[in-house]
């Protein structure tokens, strides 16, 4: 019985004229095989499965090839043949991933003295080559800049900006793209065709939109849905294998999310739940949805709104039923559903709570600015069709507020009553309502507030049981604030526990930026989560800058101060002058005089 060969494998382009995609890169290096201006140093980068290394082999077998070098090689010379099937010495495929070490590139660099003994050219390919360490790239250097003339390297990688600039600057990069969906579709009939199997066009298309770009991607699914559909490759095969959702089942539920009606929308969900849908890939595939419908709102026609569809038709009339700002909004709710549902221990609540939204016309709207009058305010929260009416109406009453305490505070400062300045700033909505109360007179001083940081509780405690033992478990905290959020975990290693009071941990950081960072309410939130379940009890954190903590440390503990008000200057009752012209101006029944 014959072996199965995957098909990527099996489908392997083994010439620069099967290679899909990358024209601009075929062209180049042919051109330098034709005129022998082959380079010592390549650096091959682009995203998985576009023919990095695929690439690098046909360019092994074409300067080695017994009848060139040539613009393609024969694929039938016993050179070609061994190195397609990885048998000769001096072609070298090196995985960097797990060959990452100085001692591995120094081994490289003692063997490219030597001439190859079995082809014309020895070729060093490493895979992954951002995956090497600093020592291993030093020891790289001279090497890659110098080697001797009988010798060839190749570097793949799909993150290059990880890659030292002293190593790009000795290589000739080339920018692997992703693979339009045309090409990618040309190819994958080729491959139904030769292997006798029976295909959709729509299935096929579908395909090249699930691999994003990435050729072997596509032939893997496509090997994959033959295996489940036997042999015959179809729409719903793909949508069943890749656990997927119909565009008509995305199409129905934007209608009645359109039409307002809640309980269909939630009867499609649970629909979806029963099939063994994934909430978040649920939500992540209605947010394409409605990205495609948005493409074809803003660009209708056009090719590259177009290709992304099956069915531009269907698209374009479920598109008509929406707004732009409507389907901006939708996007902006589901994603940031989707972001929350990575934290979530009920992601279906999530999901039902996101299409609920998406039902609701105000969800997602802006409020109106606060620059707007009084009087334009009330009209708008009056005629209003119910969309965010009640933020207009919270806007308009702060700014009657605003403008009625301008107006009385310009009054006062007529009458020399307010230093110079002070009617701008509580106009600005800085100061508060009872600042022209506590400033009023000629003699008074403006309140002047003290405060000091209550560090004491934590430096009584620094060495207490409770800071033992949540120090004991600091490490486990940090593990699962790495495995949840790989960002805030690289964040919070700056801060250094120091003391425990209460259910407060206090930590003291090098940088200003992290702890900073660390304090943004959405990773308190986690981290205060997580030191929870480790300590198995609620538990906060207050964050300190080390130099803050080591003076709080040698200075001697006081009683802290409480923020107050003081008044400066002397108070001679109701024998003011001006206490007269408050009651002239707005009459006894609104001036209160207070005994100090």
């Amino acid at each position: 019985m014959t072996q199965h060969i995957a098909l990527y494998r099996l489908w392997r382009p083994q010439s620069f004229g099967d290679v899909v995609g990358q024209q601009h890169i075929v062209r180049t290096l042919q051109n330098s095989l034709r005129e022998d201006r082959l380079s010592h140093a390549y650096l091959f980068c682009g995203p998985r499965g576009t023919g990095k290394t695929t690439a690098a082999k046909i360019l092994a077998k074409a300067v080695n090839c017994e009848r060139g070098p040539a613009e393609e090689p024969c694929n039938e010379c016993d050179a070609c043949r061994r190195i397609t099937e990885g048998t000769v010495m001096d072609v070298m495929e090196i995985d960097a991933a797990s060959n990452r070490g100085v001692e591995e590139i120094r081994e490289i660099r003692d063997k490219v003295k030597f001439a190859p003994t079995e082809v014309r050219r020895k070729v060093y390919i490493i895979d992954e080559v951002h995956m090497l360490t600093t020592e291993a790239f030093n020891a790289l250097l001279k090497t890659l800049e110098e080697p001797p003339g009988h010798v060839m390297f190749i570097l793949a990688t799909t993150e290059p900006h990880k890659l030292p600039a002293t190593i790009i600057s000795r290589c000739q990069r080339f920018d692997f793209r992703r693979v339009p969906l045309d090409e990618q579709a040309a190819r994958l009939e080729e491959i139904c065709e030769k292997e006798q199997v029976e295909a959709e066009p729509e299935a096929i298309r579908l395909i090249g939109r699930l691999s994003q770009g990435g050729m072997r991607d596509a032939v893997s699914l496509l090997d994959q849905t033959m295996a489940y559909s036997d042999g015959k490759v179809t729409y719903e095969a793909v949508i069943t294998m890749t656990g997927g959702i119909a565009s008509d089942q995305f199409a129905k539920l934007a209608r009645l999310i359109h039409e307002q009606e809640i309980a269909g929308v939630l009867a499609v969900v649970e629909a979806m739940m029963q099939e063994g849908k994934s909430p978040d890939k649920c939500v992540e595939n209605l947010m394409h949805y409605f990205r495609d419908l948005l493409l074809l709102k803003m660009m209708p026609g056009s090719q590259a709104a177009e290709e992304r569809v099956l069915d531009p038709v269907r698209y374009q009339e479920t598109a008509d039923l929406f707004e732009r700002v409507d389907l901006f909004r939708m996007i902006e709710v589901l994603n940031h559903y989707h972001n929350e549902m990575k934290f979530s221990a009920q992601p279906q609540f999530l999901f039902e709570i996101a299409v609920m939204k998406l039902c609701a016309p105000s969800a997602g709207v802006e409020p109106a600015p606060p620059s707007r009058s009084p009087q334009d305010s009330a009209g708008a929260t009056q005629s209003g069709s119910g969309r965010g009416a009640g933020q207009p109406a919270a806007a308009g009453e702060l700014a009657a507020l605003r403008e009625r305490v301008e107006q009385l505070e310009k009054t006062l400062a007529r009458l020399g009553s307010l230093p110079q300045g002070a009617a701008g700033g509580a106009a600005g909505g800085n100061a508060p309502s009872h600042a022209a109360a506590s400033s009023f007179g000629p003699k008074k001083q403006p309140a002047r507030a003290k405060r000091t940081v209550k560090l004491d509780g934590f430096v009584q405690n620094k060495d207490s049981d409770a800071f033992k033992q949540t120090v004991a478990k600091w490490s486990q905290v940090l593990g699962q604030v790495k495995e949840q959020k790989i960002t805030v975990h690289a964040w919070l290693v700056d801060g250094e526990p120091v003391a425990v009071d209460g259910d407060t941990l206090l930590l003291a950081f090098k940088s200003a930026m992290h702890r900073e960072t660390t304090e943004r309410p959405a990773n308190r939130q986690l981290i205060e989560q997580v030191m929870g379940q480790v300590l198995g009890s609620p538990a906060n954190f207050l964050a300190v800058m080390q130099k803050e903590w080591k003076d709080a440390l040698t200075e001697e503990p006081e009683p802290a101060e409480e923020m107050s008000l003081e008044q400066e200057g002397p108070s001679d009752g109701h024998k003011e002058p001006w206490i007269n012209e408050a009651i002239q101006m707005f009459g006894e029944d609104l001036v209160k005089i207070k005994e100090d």
